[in-house]
């Protein structure tokens, strides 16, 4: 099968959930045996999308990778303001001020449109990976008529959900394919619509870790102190500040020698404090032995569709303690008995004590998240499923009636 996914950045250094996602995906249907192309952009990061890689095609472990060159940097501020005006103003938005929204989201492509008409036909189905970006937003309707469309939303309860901009575009594609239960029922709720698809979760590779948590510590002058491990983007979204205030609170009551470990580059101000350890960007092997050596895994964003990470850390039996608040991982949480969810302060203290105190529930806890991530997310099963989603998304584009102009030819 020819496979064409479009996603917003792509690249084996890339730190973000969906784009890891897509890399997956993408690589283990090529090891199936399909044609699989990327279609993506030059940038490296999402905060600007200034380009770094060059425009044109490359391959990656099998995978023909398409970058277009990004036309115009987003500036922070102004997206900010923007951001800020829509997602707290009253009553609806009006349209026009939704698509400057849109537009400045990002990333703005060269020729994006262009490149899709002139070689949609060379593939069977496309992939969408995420809702938020212009990759989805700009590409959905051009594709929808002409190609079976597969929507991976990794929808989660974010404020820009609530924009109607995007009431048309969770109507448009042929099937779904979700992570979680919750995201699912998220998009039935929010769009009022009942998705077709399937729900996949992420495949992980459970094989034994080789990771040095040993060297890990030694690196960075960590010695025998247990640590609480973070392992993403550094930035307001992901709850790393909120982190941050209640693990040095919960220190300074506790007054045991334990620290946090947060792996990934700074997007944000931290506290200073010789107890807070920024690896910066770490390559897999040590992102692994950072959780290895760990006494769990801490994961505070409000706004998770998945969490690899979380995943991970199970793969190697670490407990983790998980912002209750996100619909998605507190369902990861009571259906895995992995992790322990905390609303607020007080209960992240609890929870964070209990793991100190109670080493065989620590262990407990752990062995229950692997046993889960074995039996869920190994990677046959998770492809049954996005194949299915396809055979869905095929079906329902045969059997659908076309009113536009831009139908299939």
């Amino acid at each position: 099968m020819r496979i064409l996914y479009l996603v917003q950045r792509y690249g084996e250094e890339i730190v973000g959930g969906s784009e890891s996602a897509c890399r997956e995906f993408a690589e283990h249907l090529v090891g199936l045996g399909h044609e699989v192309e990327v279609l993506t952009s030059c940038a490296r990061d999402y905060v600007e999308w200034a380009n770094y890689y060059p425009p044109g095609t490359e391959m990656i472990n099998g995978v023909r990778v398409h970058r277009l060159h990004v036309r115009k940097k987003r500036i922070p501020h102004l997206f900010g303001r923007a951001d800020q005006w829509l997602m707290n103003g009253s009553g609806r938005p009006a349209d026009f001020e939704q698509r400057r929204w849109a537009k400045l989201m990002g990333p703005d492509l060269e020729g994006l449109r262009t490149w899709l008409t002139d070689n949609y036909k060379r593939f069977d189905v496309a992939v969408f990976m995420t809702y938020l970006y212009s990759t989805a937003t700009l590409g959905i309707p051009v594709l929808a008529g002409r190609l079976p469309v597969v929507f991976q939303p990794t929808a989660h309860t974010e404020p820009a959900l609530r924009v109607p901009y995007f009431q048309s575009l969770f109507r448009m594609p042929d099937s779904f394919l979700f992570f979680t239960p919750e995201e699912r029922r998220i998009v039935r709720e929010k769009f009022r619509i009942e998705p077709q698809g399937r729900i996949s979760g992420i495949g992980i590779d459970v094989a034994p870790q080789t990771s040095s948590p040993e060297k890990f510590r030694e690196r960075f002058g960590l010695g025998n102190s247990r640590y609480l491990v973070y392992v993403g983007r550094l930035d307001p979204m992901k709850g790393v500040g909120e982190l941050c205030r209640f693990f040095l609170e919960s220190r300074s009551r506790i007054g045991q020698d334990v620290k946090l470990v947060l792996v990934g580059d700074a997007l944000v101000d931290l506290p200073k404090s010789d107890d807070i350890i920024v690896t910066g960007y770490l390559e897999s092997e040590d992102k692994q032995a950072a959780i290895a050596g760990a006494l769990a895994l801490v994961q505070p964003s409000y706004f998770e569709s998945f969490s690899i990470v979380l995943c991970e850390a199970w793969v190697q039996k670490k407990p983790a303690l998980v912002q209750g608040q996100s619909a998605v991982l507190r369902g990861q949480a009571m259906r895995s008995g992995g992790a322990i969810p905390y609303e607020g302060w007080a209960e992240f203290d609890c929870a964070l004590g209990m793991l100190l105190e109670d080493a065989d529930l620590a262990q407990r806890i752990g062995e229950n998240g692997r046993r889960y991530v074995v039996e869920k997310y190994d990677w046959p099963k998770v492809m049954d499923q996005f194949m299915a989603s396809v055979e869905i998304a095929q079906e329902n584009f045969e059997n659908r009636t076309f009113n536009f102009s831009g139908r299939r030819d």
